[in-house]
């Protein structure tokens, strides 16, 4: 029983000490929160300025002396820095201004918090400045003074078959607008110090090296001069490979690749510069063993140069690797160097004779009328093919109208044909009753010929 008191006594004993503790601690806190009813928290930091346990009344001084010795710090690239003092751009203290608010955000009872965190406020109308004066101030910085050295996106080079990326530049020009925004913003919340790299107030790259679209676009430019396009002219040919196509890349502003196709057809009209053969001067070997020069005539090879231009585009754009005639809008017999070939009529208007030969071998020759030169109606010298051949034809043109039976037109509305009307070929005639252009023949030679031609078979006039 006695033991049972004992434990009783020093059970009271600790529960009044425990409550003593807990009042004074209370007392303590309300004693401290008492001063707090005048005073600002711990860790306060109004517009830069630390407030800590100041006391309200104290405050338009403070700012006062924080405004006079007031300094902006402008971190520039290159490690270079500027100032902008408060002295210099009337920097002041509003008297009439908010920052009475905080007083009663800063309930006394909750200074507790302010042993550990940081109370920060901005008061809008707390500072004021003289426009004019700051405005001159940011005219004269350095930054906005300085040779500007513009921003550069990532670029590309080409080399050895494939494309690098060359890092991009950031320069040194400042976006005015948003540089003089940050500054103002600055100083009318105290800040001290400003990084302009960290405010965007330069003008960067839009790409840079390390841009999704950066790396697209070289994987494109890569893809395009991976293009290898062989050209085919007979047993000559033209490859055309990156080292080429890549001085017809550009890359634009938005990292687009851009092919010049002004020049892409220059070299498609190089390939029809060399290679097109229509109206080009051959040196002919006639069926009596003499060389004689055709000049003119519409026979030959002819590139398209629009349809080529495009196809060739595609190429490019699909990386393809091929081997492949351009496009034409006229072909020859033959893609050697004499694009004539073995199958041709050849026409000496000087002998007034024809030859026909069908795979090197001849199938007919014989006398023909040609047209009359003292009428003015001589037969068209050069290199000519067939255009189309007709049976059964009615031939028309200024006081004459004949009806033949094989018609092979090579040159507009002449062409080689049989002439019933005439009872003799060969000689003179045609000096004085020639034709009117056209090729005139022997039914039967005609005939030969008609059955064996082709479209597209050239024909040969020349004078010896």
């Amino acid at each position: 029983m006695k033991n049972i008191k004992i434990k009783g006594f020093f059970k009271r004993q600790v529960v009044e000490k425990v409550v003593i503790i807990i009042a004074s601690i209370a007392l303590i806190y309300l004693i401290i929160s008492l001063y707090f009813i005048n005073h600002f928290f711990f860790r306060t930091v109004i517009n830069g300025a630390d407030v800590s346990l100041k006391a309200y009344d104290d405050i338009e001084e403070i700012f006062e002396r924080y405004t006079h010795d007031y300094e902006l710090m402008l971190l520039e690239r290159n490690d270079e820095t500027e100032k902008i003092k408060g002295a210099d751009i009337g920097l002041r203290y509003n008297k009439k201004n908010s920052v009475s608010k905080i007083y009663s955000m800063q309930s006394s009872l909750g200074w507790f918090p302010s042993l550990f965190k940081e109370q920060k406020y901005n008061v809008n109308d707390l500072f004021v400045y003289n426009t004019e004066e700051l405005k001159s101030k940011i005219n004269e910085l350095e930054c906005l003074n300085k040779k500007i050295i513009e921003p550069k996106n990532v670029g590309f080079k080409y080399s050895n078959g494939s494309y690098l990326m060359v890092k991009e530049r950031y320069g040194n020009k400042t976006d005015k607008v948003k540089l003089v925004k940050t500054i103002k913003t600055g100083i009318l919340t105290g800040v001290t110090k400003i990084d302009l790299d960290e405010k965007q107030c330069y003008v960067n790259p839009k790409y840079t090296i390390n841009s999704q679209k950066a790396m697209e676009t070289r994987k494109l430019l890569d893809k395009y001069v991976k293009a290898k396009i062989t050209y085919l002219f007979g047993s000559e040919n033209e490859v055309l490979t990156g080292n080429i196509i890549n001085k017809w890349l550009t890359v634009d502003e938005e990292l687009e690749v851009v092919i010049d196709e002004a020049e892409v057809m220059k070299y498609v009209q190089a390939l029809g510069k060399k290679y097109d053969t229509i109206g080009v001067t051959r040196d002919f070997k006639t069926s009596t063993g003499k060389i004689v020069e055709v000049k003119g005539g519409i026979y030959g090879w002819k590139i398209n140069k629009a349809k080529e231009t495009e196809a060739l585009l595609g190429h490019i754009k699909q990386g393809e690797s091929i081997e492949k005639e351009p496009q034409y809008s006229q072909k020859a017999f033959s893609r050697e160097k004499n694009d004539i070939g073995n199958t041709y009529v050849e026409i000496n208007i000087t002998r007034q004779h024809v030859w026909f030969y069908k795979d090197g071998k001849m199938i007919i020759q014989g006398p023909v009328v040609t047209g009359n030169p003292s009428k003015g109606n001589s037969t068209k010298l050069g290199t000519f093919m067939l255009n189309y051949k007709i049976k059964g034809a009615t031939l028309r043109g200024p006081g004459y109208e004949a009806k033949v039976t094989y018609w092979m037109p090579f040159y507009g509305n002449i062409g080689l044909h049989d002439a019933s009307w005439r009872y003799s070929f060969g000689g003179d005639i045609y000096k004085r009753r020639g034709s009117h252009g056209c090729v005139n023949a022997p039914k039967h030679l005609a005939k030969i010929i008609f059955e064996y031609i082709e479209e597209g078979t050239p024909i040969i006039c020349y004078e010896e």
